[in-house]
């Protein structure tokens, strides 16, 4: 099997052969699965990264998440713990770009978000299998958080982003629904 690092730069590859046009609608129609879910209709709190370029655009669950009176709450990546927080942020004002270009909440400008407090997280990743288990970006950040998280997991994925096989480690866990375009898929083992 290839190693992590050649399915990544694989997927990314992928990612960007995709026109924008189609990744917009393909976001677009997640988005409306995602606001028919059980997990987004009685969650108060969300916690969901601010997309980047070639991943689900998240702008539109946000901005839907502000509108129904849920709170909104952000990773904010600690480099030198390997650890991560979320935070709440009331506006994209409250964001400031950090390393890689990925968008973070501006530490006093938040409040930080306890993870027993959040309803469902939209867990990020690159290549996911049906049985949700996925490919992250490499820090092993989510799967840290996720070891005492007992909320909801839900990821949002385009349709290249299904794979057959991924290298499962011990220290990974798999999200519980997968959300692409076309379907919800409930994770399986």
């Amino acid at each position: 099997m290839k190693t992590k690092q050649d399915l990544r730069k694989e997927m990314k590859g992928t990612l960007r052969s995709i026109d924008k046009g189609t990744l917009n609608q393909h976001s677009e129609e997640i988005t409306k699965h995602v606001l028919s879910l059980p997990e987004w209709l009685n969650a108060k709190t969300i916690g969901i990264t601010i997309s980047g370029d070639y991943e689900v655009n998240t702008t539109y669950l946000i901005e839907k998440a502000w509108e129904l009176n849920k709170r909104v709450a952000v990773p904010k990546c600690h480099p030198k713990t390997k650890t991560m927080t979320f935070r709440e942020i009331t506006s994209f004002s409250q964001l400031e770009v950090v390393y890689y270009g990925l968008q973070e909440p501006i530490e006093e400008q938040t409040e930080e978000v306890v993870h027993n407090e959040i309803d469902v997280i939209f867990v990020p990743g690159l290549s996911f299998m049906t049985s949700g288990y996925r490919l992250g970006h490499g820090g092993g950040y989510y799967d840290r958080y996720l070891t005492d998280y007992q909320g909801n997991t839900v990821s949002l994925a385009f349709p290249e982003q299904l794979v057959e096989e991924l290298p499962v480690e011990a220290f990974d866990i798999p999200v519980q629904k997968i959300v692409t375009n076309t379907k919800v898929i409930i994770a399986h083992e």
